[in-house]
This record gives structure tokens, C-alpha cells and sequence, in this order.
């Protein structure tokens, strides 16, 4: 896939700055607006700047309604603007 880390990083801040605040949204969506024809591919990568972009404080990793550390992230997760930042 031709998606760089930067354009991946920017598509989940546009993503979760556009959802309400509050709101969370799946990497699913981020992924399938970045290849909508084959957007699976791209879980990983949107996972990895998840990762990256919580770290940086910017972004929360969600499992089950509650925030995780990105060590702790595993299966099903969503991301929601950082706490302060909306």
C-alpha cells in the first residue's frame, strides 16, 4: 500500500477531530478511508499510529468504553481525542 505513517496519523486525528466530542471512533473507519477497496490491509498500520499518536498524548485507546495504555492494547479498540484536548 502506497500510505505513508505521516498520511495514516493524519487521517485518525481528522477522523476523531470530526466525531463529536466525547465520541470515539474504530480504526476500521480510518483504515477504510484511507483504501476503500481493500482497507484491511491497513489495521495494522492504523494500529501502530495509534500507538504512536497516544503516546504523544494526542489520542485515546479504548477497549471495552475504557482507556488503556498502548501496551495493554489487544483486540477489539477504539480511539476518542485525548482527555483536554478537544
Amino acid at each position: 500500500m502506497g500510505v505513508n505513517a505521516e498520511a495514516v496519523e493524519a487521517a485518525i486525528l481528522a477522523h476523531i477531530e470530526a466525531a463529536a466530542p466525547g465520541a470515539s471512533i474504530s480504526p476500521n473507519e480510518v483504515a477504510a478511508a484511507l483504501a476503500p477497496e481493500n482497507w484491511r490491509p491497513l489495521l495494522g498500520p492504523v494500529r501502530l499510529a495509534a500507538v504512536r499518536l497516544c503516546k504523544q498524548g494526542r489520542l485515546e485507546i479504548l477497549r471495552k468504553g475504557k482507556p488503556v495504555p498502548p501496551e495493554e492494547m489487544r483486540g477489539v479498540i477504539r480511539l476518542r481525542r485525548a482527555a483536554g484536548t478537544e
